[in-house]
């Protein structure tokens, strides 16, 4: 077993084999000793550390693994032998003493900020895209001129997204060279003699570097500001976004979890309601857990996302557990879709009921209609439409529902007859047909008094499946109907179910006729007679005189083309006509 060693290399810590590092302090050393030119020695060395470090890392699983002679040879092939880099003055002549063929390297694109004007966007996508970069800022200033303005902030973003040069290494990855270690040497040396030969120009270029500084300067205080700007409110959506996803999956996580042991332990009515409209069969905690992956885990990644943004440096949950939370919420997916399906195919198709009786009226008799309510399950008749699970005579769960429709109207039959309709939904027609006839719903006659039940009953085992009841009273033309108070909810009818009995009829005496009823007991409606009179009057008399009396003042309007007034002592006369 070797000994491993903990080193710094450019900032990072690896752990590394014995062997390895030996093997690493000899090639360094002898790149070291290879570079000819004793200026920048150390700051070439450190971008070669910086290069080496970046490729352990490229080969590393984990910051765990040791780096061993294999990692370290692998390495030393892509940067080269310090002998095949033998490089003095000679080598930025126009003619290089020899050639050697080393790998390719793909650019990448960065900002260029050793040449820059605003933010080095323009010089690094030329490097990039092998363009001089005085055409892609020419470029740039017609996009921003035709596009009123819209590539002004794809500039932005691109200064915001793109990264800038600043080491050797980046450098070189921009213009696409290889980063090796003659590469590296001939970069440094470029700056150096570029430095030096701004040095040497300085008398000449220093007003131009003020113009040219001052116009950067600019730029670069407003790209801050905006920056600034920018991060200060991405940090505030962050901040929102961990709420709102923490809030979420603890509202998830504490009413899926209570439901959940409510269907794991089988207690308690929330239970009766669930079984009541399952159709599916699935446990309540298979749903509560499903729905909790299905609707968590992207709340889940929401909160890691906000996390990100604020805190820079977080580091990455790993791609197993990326790749499990993927497979689970997929699954969840799968699963809650298969029970949709399922519950939605059990009521997928209507049933119906249908029992007709014939009801001892006659033309001339009078009928009363009233509800009836059955004190031990609700008080008053009422109909609200809703569901209750309830306890019967014996005891026994029960479902009970006040969905019970009432519609009057007239027929030529010589007698009357009520029609009961029981509807159902199932997964097939015979299911809710058979689930609508379990449906127990009844009425009395007794001395010209129809009581109708306010309410219908089944067993819970039939599970709510949207039942309801609507009774069609059918009376004899000539009949007298008195409709009880407490009908008023139950017969509160759109025009297209023909009900003849229209709210606010209650409590009167109304006689059936064919297709409507006539109010026997209503109060006269003198004031609508009068009217309809004095319009029939209006409009068959072509002159019309007004005479208003003890008035002191008096608006009217009337649209006709003449109008003659006559004003005699306190009396006003208006005549009108073609």
């Amino acid at each position: 077993m070797n000994k491993t060693v903990n080193i710094n290399l450019a900032g990072t810590f690896f752990h590394i084999d014995e062997g390895a590092f030996g093997k690493l302090q000899r090639y360094l050393a002898a790149i070291k000793k290879s570079l000819s030119d004793p200026q920048g020695t150390d700051e070439i060395i450190k971008d070669i550390e910086a290069r080496i470090a970046e490729l352990f890392t490229e080969k590393l699983e984990n910051s765990t693994q040791v780096v061993t002679v294999k990692e370290l040879d692998e390495v030393i092939a892509v940067m080269g032998q310090p002998e095949d880099y033998m490089v003095d003055e000679e080598i930025f002549e126009d003619a290089p003493k020899r050639s050697r063929r080393s790998r390719s390297s793909h650019k990448q694109l960065f900002r260029d900020v050793d040449n820059k004007v605003v933010a080095g966007v323009s010089s690094g996508l030329g490097y990039y895209l092998g363009i001089d970069t005085v055409w892609v800022r020419l470029f740039w200033v017609l996009l921003c001129i035709f596009s009123s303005g819209i590539f002004i902030l794809i500039y932005i973003l691109l200064w915001i997204i793109v990264p800038a040069a600043v080491s050797t290494s980046e450098k070189l990855k921009m213009q696409g060279d290889a980063i090796n270690i003659s590469n590296i040497e001939k970069k440094f040396k470029e700056g150096y003699e570029t430095v030096a030969e701004k040095v040497k120009n300085v008398d000449y270029d220093k007003y131009g570097e003020k113009v040219k500084s001052g116009f950067t300067g600019f730029f670069e205080t407003l790209g801050n500001i905006f920056l600034t700007c920018l991060k200060v409110f991405v940090k505030f959506i962050g901040v929102i976004v961990i709420i709102v996803a923490l809030s979420t999956l603890i509202a998830l996580i504490v009413g899926l979890f209570t439901a959940g042991s409510f269907g794991f332990w089988g207690h308690g009515e929330l239970m009766d309601w669930y079984q009541l409209v399952d159709t599916t069969n699935a446990p309540l905690w298979l749903i509560s857990l499903l729905t909790l992956f299905a609707v968590g885990i992207p709340f889940f990644i929401l909160f890691i996302l906000g996390l990100k943004i604020l805190i820079n440096n977080l580091k990455s949950i790993g791609t197993p557990a990326k790749i499990a939370l993927f497979v689970i919420w997929i699954c969840s997916i799968v699963g809650l879709t298969i029970f949709g399906v399922r519950q939605a195919t059990e009521t997928a198709f209507k049933g119906e009921f249908i029992s007709e009786s014939t009801l001892p009226v006659r033309s001339g008799d009078t009928l009363t209609i009233q509800m009836v309510s059955n004190d031990l399950y609700e008080y008053d008749a009422r109909r609200r439409g809703r569901l209750d699970i309830e306890y019967n005579e014996n005891d026994e769960k029960i479902i009970y529902s006040t969905d019970v429709r009432l519609i009057v109207r007239s027929t030529n039959d010589s007698v009357g007859r009520i029609v009961i309709e029981k509807r159902a939904d199932g997964s097939d027609y015979l299911a809710a047909k058979d689930r609508a006839r379990a449906i127990d719903y009844s009425y009395t006659y007794e001395g010209s008094v129809l009581g109708l039940d306010a309410y219908f009953t089944t067993p819970i085992e039939n599970n709510y499946r949207d039942q309801e009841v609507e009774l069609i009273v059918y009376l004899p033309v000539g009949t007298i109907l008195y409709a009880n108070d407490n009908t008023y909810s139950f017969h509160r009818n759109d025009y297209h179910y023909r009900d003849i009995l229209d709210n606010g009829d209650e409590e009167h005496y109304l006689l059936i006729e064919d297709g409507e009823t006539r109010c026997l007991d209503c109060p006269a409606r003198e004031n609508e007679d009068w009217e309809e009179d004095w319009e029939t009057d209006w409009n068959d008399s072509k002159d019309v005189k007004i005479e208003i009396n003890e008035v002191d003042s008096i608006d009217v309007s009337i649209e006709e083309p003449i109008i003659n007034t006559t004003n005699i002592e306190d009396t006003l006369t208006l005549e009108t006509g073609n």
